[in-house]
């Protein structure tokens, strides 16, 4: 069990996830298949991979990225105070990511790594559909060393909120550990999202082993990766399974809605309805991040849900998984605060 924090957190929120500035362009199916892409998936490339895929893009738009940076500009755009610890290399990306995430009011001081490689980008297409289909290349990101970490930092949020991607490189799976201990002796939650069901496929013994320890006080899963962490096709008893193992348990089913469990508690959402879907990049990250803004203010089960739920709306009406309208504004019209 946790212990309470002997003072008030300094941070809502701190992160720690891949630093990547998200090269985006639409495309038809065909390319799709030309290319030999994982359709609506995300797949790790090599440096020859990456300039293969850049140069079959159409005009593509820079914007920050990165799963766990998306969703604390989210945090921060619903006033949660936020950090983030992320390798980026001394470069123009690098700048550009750093200055992105500084400008949400988001406090960013892990140095950059000078040298190759150089900072990570995720090369995604968006079918007409809104699907997206991510290729990242890690670059500097996948160089997070444990060394990095400041546990007096970590020891000051409320939450340390980990990305699944980052746990496939060892060097950023070492940061991570640590973290967690740092966190858990210090009383901070530990939230984990699973992020994409090839990251459980190669390490789905590592989470599963993390949960039944009970270093995982909330854990985000969309229904696919939730099947592929239980072995349970269907929904209810993939829940079933984890729901009495984590204090806080949420599971997206896209346009279906979402579920959380927080031991007899229990609410569900239906998806909210938008005129168009234009990109589904980062509707999982702003979910997490409505979630959480709710969560760490001791809002309802429902309430974080509805939040999440109105977040992850207004990211798929447009390009790019940071917000472009006000967030709070929104939830509270949806609320009615």
């Amino acid at each position: 069990m946790t212990q309470p924090h002997s003072d008030a957190p300094q941070y809502d929120v701190i992160a720690i996830g891949n630093a990547i500035v998200d090269v985006m362009a639409p495309c038809e199916d065909a390319l799709i298949e030309r290319l030999g892409l994982t359709r609506g998936g995300m797949t790790l490339v090599d440096t020859a991979r990456a300039g293969e895929l850049y140069d079959a893009m159409g005009p593509a738009r820079e914007i920050s990225g990165g799963s766990a940076a998306n969703t604390l500009a989210g945090l921060a755009a619903l006033g949660a105070n936020c950090a983030f610890i992320g390798q980026v290399a001394d470069d123009q990306l690098g700048e550009v990511f750093a200055h992105d995430i500084r400008a949400g009011g988001i406090a960013f001081a892990t140095p950059a790594r000078a040298g190759d490689p150089p900072t990570a980008r995720c090369l995604i297409f968006v079918t007409p559909d809104g699907q997206r289909t991510m290729n990242t290349y890690l670059g500097a990101s996948q160089y997070l060393p444990a060394e990095a970490l400041d546990e007096a930092l970590i020891a000051s949020a409320k939450v340390l909120y980990l990305e699944g991607y980052l746990w496939d490189p060892e060097e950023p799976r070492h940061a991570m550990r640590r973290a967690i201990s740092a966190a858990r002796k210090a009383g901070c939650k530990v939230a984990f999202t699973l992020s994409d069901a090839f990251v459980i496929s190669r390490h789905g013994d590592d989470f599963r082993a993390l949960i039944e320890a009970g270093e995982i006080d909330i854990l985000f899963a969309n229904h696919v990766e939730l099947a592929a962490l239980t072995g349970h096709e269907d929904f209810h008893d993939g829940i079933a399974m984890l729901k009495d193992k984590v204090p806080v348990l949420i599971v997206t089913r896209g346009a279906d809605g979402a579920v959380a469990v927080a031991g007899t508690d229990h609410a569900e959402v239906q998806a909210e309805l938008i005129a168009k879907v234009v990109d589904t990049t980062g509707a999982g990250d702003l979910f997490a991040a409505g979630f959480l803004a709710g969560h760490v203010r001791g809002k309802n089960l429902e309430t974080c849900l509805t939040m999440g739920a109105v977040a992850a709306a207004e990211i798929i009406s447009h390009y790019g998984a940071r917000p472009e309208v006000n967030l709070r504004e929104l939830i509270a019209g949806r609320l009615g605060d």
